[in-house]
């Protein structure tokens, strides 16, 4: 009788991993937890593979001087159920990536132009900070605050990979000063005065 349920278990197995992939079906959405539904086999070319996005250089014309090009499962139905994305980052002299973070994904980043200065901050609050030149990698724990801010004076690029197709991903200057959150809550929590708070909010396009 064991043996009989192990072959039974084992035919399962077999057949839960006989999909091979699960092109995402984009426009079907919405997502769930367990990502986006299967695109039909029969329906999937190789175009669903393949992404040329991050080939062209992102618009820094803004206020942080800095792009990023994803290549998440929305932009790149090919990686849906395969735990990886993409991204590209642009970064003009003076440009930044704020501190964020990615509740989903740990990153790996390497410099292909120039040199960024990239940390992160880890939840005992211990900061891990170094310039990072082209051709070098520094990987970045899912779900601790990091930034990468351009250390030259010309333009740097990097190129990102992350550990799920759909990364997440929280500004915490905008979540503190790009939302109605009121100004007095967030002086409390922040311990700046109002006419700060005020200033960011304008910036960021906060209210309250």
């Amino acid at each position: 009788m064991l043996h009989i349920l192990f072959l039974f278990t084992l035919f399962l197995s077999h057949q839960a991993y006989a999909l091979d992939f699960c092109v995402a079906r984009v426009a079907k959405g919405p997502i769930s937890p367990s990502g986006y539904a299967c695109k039909t086999p029969a329906k999937v070319t190789v175009k669903d593979f393949v992404f040329s996005g991050l080939a062209t250089a992102g618009n820094t014309t803004n206020i942080i001087s800095a792009a990023v090009t994803p290549a998440f499962v929305e932009q790149f139905p090919g990686v849906n159920g395969l735990g990886l994305s993409l991204a590209r980052l642009d970064l003009a002299a003076g440009g930044v990536i704020p501190f964020h973070t990615h509740p989903s994904a740990s990153e790996v980043l390497v410099v292909v132009i120039g040199s960024i200065t990239a940390g992160f901050v880890t939840s005992d609050n211990t900061v891990y900070v170094t310039t990072l030149k082209k051709g070098e990698v520094m990987v970045f724990p899912q779900g601790l605050l990091h930034f990468q801010i351009n250390a030259g004076g010309s333009l740097a690029t990097a190129f990102v990979s992350f550990s799920n197709p759909d990364p997440g991903l929280q500004i915490l200057d905008f979540a503190l000063f790009g939302n109605d959150l009121a100004s007095a809550l967030v002086e409390k929590t922040t311990f700046l005065d109002d006419a700060q708070v005020k200033k960011l909010k304008g910036v960021l396009g906060g209210t309250g």
